[in-house]
Formats: C-alpha cells, sequence, structure tokens
C-alpha cells in the first residue's frame, strides 16, 4: 500500500553538533543523484575555506563575526544528524520529534520530505551536517533552487506514490512543483489568515499524523484537536485545500 507523503519547509535555525557518520551519500535519499548534493555542498565548502567574513555574512545572513564563526566548519568532516532534529523552530518544536514513541518518529523518519536549500529534498531520516545559508542565496552564481528542480523532479514524481500533503512554504515550490494531486491548509483565526504561527499548526499535524499513523487524508478529519475546526475544503485542479480555524493562544 503506497504511504502518504508529507513535504515540509526546513527552517533557517539548527542544532548543533550530531552523532551520526561523515556526509555521505549513503545517508541520503536518492543515492543515484548524490553528485549533484555534492556539487552544491563543495560550492558551500570552497566558500567557507575563502573565509571571506564579508561574504560569509551575506550568505548567512548573520553580521556579528562570532555568529560567523560557528558555521565555518568542515562540512565534509563532521559529524551528522537526522534532518528532522538540525532544524529548529517554531514548526519542529510543535512535532516535539524526541519525546515521540518510536513508532511514530519512524513515520517521521519516513513519510516527511524537507526541502533544505543546501542539500535539496531530503527525507526527515537523512543525515545533514551543522550549516548555515540564508533562503534563496546562489553559489558561484548557481541558483539553488533551480538546480535541484532540474534534477531530482522525475525522482521525486516517481517516490510520491500515495496522497501527498504539502506544508512547504510557498518559495519551495521554486525546488519542486507537485504533478499530482495533493492537499494543503490554510489556517485562519478569526477569519483572518495566520502567518507566522501558520509554522507552529503545520508542526502540530506533523506530529498527529505521525502518532495516529495516518495514511488516508480523510481520516485527519476526526482527529483534528479542539483548537482546529475545519472549515470547508476548497478543490481547483490538482490542490484541495483545508480551511482550518484556529483558536488558543497561537
Amino acid at each position: 500500500m503506497p504511504k502518504l507523503h508529507i513535504l515540509l519547509a526546513p527552517s533557517e535555525t539548527k542544532s548543533e553538533g550530531g552523532d551520526l557518520p561523515i556526509l555521505n551519500k549513503e545517508g541520503f535519499l536518492f543515492e543515484e543523484l548524490f553528485n549533484q548534493r555534492d556539487l552544491i555542498a563543495n560550492h558551500y565548502y570552497e566558500m567557507i575555506k575563502r573565509d571571506d567574513k564579508s561574504e560569509l555574512s551575506g550568505k548567512f545572513g548573520l553580521k556579528k563575526e562570532k555568529d560567523i564563526e560557528k558555521y565555518c566548519i568542515d562540512i565534509y568532516n563532521s559529524a551528522t544528524k537526522k534532518a528532522i532534529q538540525r532544524y529548529t523552530g517554531v514548526a519542529f518544536d510543535s512535532i516535539d520529534y524526541e519525546n515521540l514513541s518510536k513508532t511514530a518518529q519512524d513515520y517521521i523518519d519516513n513519510q516527511v520530505l524537507l526541502f533544505s536549500n543546501l542539500f535539496g529534498p531530503v527525507l526527515a531520516s537523512n543525515a545533514l551536517p551543522y550549516y548555515k545559508l540564508k533562503q534563496g542565496e546562489k553559489l558561484e552564481g548557481m541558483a539553488i533552487d533551480a538546480h535541484y528542480k532540474k534534477y531530482f523532479t522525475d525522482a521525486l514524481d516517481i517516490y510520491l506514490d500515495g496522497e501527498i500533503i504539502d506544508l512547504r512554504a510557498g518559495v519551495y515550490e521554486k525546488f519542486y512543483k507537485i504533478s499530482k494531486p495533493y492537499t494543503t491548509f490554510k489556517f485562519l483565526k478569526d477569519g483572518k489568515v495566520v502567518s507566522h504561527w501558520a509554522k507552529a499548526y503545520r508542526g502540530k499535524l506533523v506530529k498527529l499524523l505521525a502518532i495516529n499513523d495516518i495514511q488516508d487524508i480523510d481520516d485527519l478529519k476526526a482527529l483534528l484537536p479542539e483548537d482546529m475546526t475545519l472549515v470547508e475544503i476548497t478543490t481547483k485542479g490538482l490542490k484541495s485545500e483545508w480551511i482550518i480555524e484556529v483558536s488558543g493562544s497561537k
């Protein structure tokens, strides 16, 4: 039975350290395409080696030298950790991966795809080094999103063989445009679209899907928490959008 796939955005903030092996193709989905990831990673590594603080400040989106220095590491010889644990922030706090059951963690590891602005589409379980790159930045003049869209679209079209839930921010559509039916979510509070805190609700949805091992999107309707009310479902082309009214502090 095809499994449900969840597409999720990464975050600008990341946790340090790691307890997995150094960067290698076995640590990634689509091993046969690792050379395309490595091309981008090598451009990034060469930038780190140049140690031009002005360049790094712009690419990292950081001003203080001590903050820049944290990321000036050899990504090819650094410990890695699962992408779901590397990324931090609002959505990932809501997922609360570390405190989930092993079964729920396995669900996330195998059914959540993140779109790294350095390594492209990765499974939540794929091993990433500590890095920093501002969203939308180019490396050696290369548009990273266009690169991954060109080389990974066919593989993703085949891989995404079940239902698809797209929880990405719109900018990550530049990495991959879905070519089959999929579901998105819009969160409203008092009739107005929720912006920043939508990340928290996306994280809550991922956690809910994982805890309940949901493989059919319709099964989610009966499991929505008290602070989420399904108002309507609209369909346009390939996209079905669930309009959710939220309540509470977020």
